[in-house]
């Protein structure tokens, strides 16, 4: 009798945890088709207030407008001396490559008064755009989630994209050299 309860407690169990796998599956599968159907866009303001448009996108992240173009996303705060020492080089790249390169600098401080960026875009050198904007948190968490980083993550982060597809990533104070290695890989130079 009692072996016949477990069964019984067993199959009911088992049966009811497929019907909720089950479930779970197509639900997966309807969550799949509606990212297909509508991708995760983000308006970011730049201090000259123009908006810039990013999609996430299969394989990375475009920006609206710079299709054959490579786009650099700078993650990175005022206050940190790394993405500071970061600035001027990525300053020089936006100049070499002019209109083949887009340079996004997005602040991971909210509530960032903008005076605030436009002296660290002064003092530092910074002379590409600098966003400061309410979705900045939500791309940078966006994208260091899509690159696996986690929560805490180090700053600052260079990611590179050339039409939506990653060309590579970095972590920390990088060379330059590094940088524009990649960018001329994209570019095909």
């Amino acid at each position: 009798m009692l072996k016949t309860a477990i069964f019984s407690t067993l199959l009911t169990l088992t049966l009811f945890l497929q019907a909720c796998s089950k479930s779970e599956n197509n639900n997966s599968n309807n969550t799949t088709a509606n990212n297909m159907i509508s991708k995760e866009q983000y308006t970011l303001t730049g201090l000259d207030k123009k908006q810039y448009v990013v999609t996430k996108e299969l394989n990375g992240f475009s920006l609206e407008g710079a299709k054959g173009k490579v786009v650099i996303f700078d993650i990175f705060a005022t206050w940190c001396p790394p993405c500071r020492a970061t600035a001027p080089h990525l300053s020089a790249l936006k100049k070499k490559y002019k209109d083949d390169l887009v340079v996004i600098g997005v602040t991971i401080q909210s509530d960032l008064p903008n005076q605030k960026l436009q002296d660290f875009r002064k003092k530092y050198g910074a002379d590409y755009t600098l966003v400061n904007s309410s979705q900045n948190r939500l791309l940078v968490n966006a994208i260091t989630k899509s690159l696996q980083l986690g929560n805490n993550f180090p700053i600052p982060i260079m990611v590179i994209y050339k039409d939506g597809k990653l060309v590579e990533k970095y972590v920390g104070l990088v060379e330059e050299e590094f940088v524009n290695s990649d960018i001329k890989m994209a570019l095909g130079k």
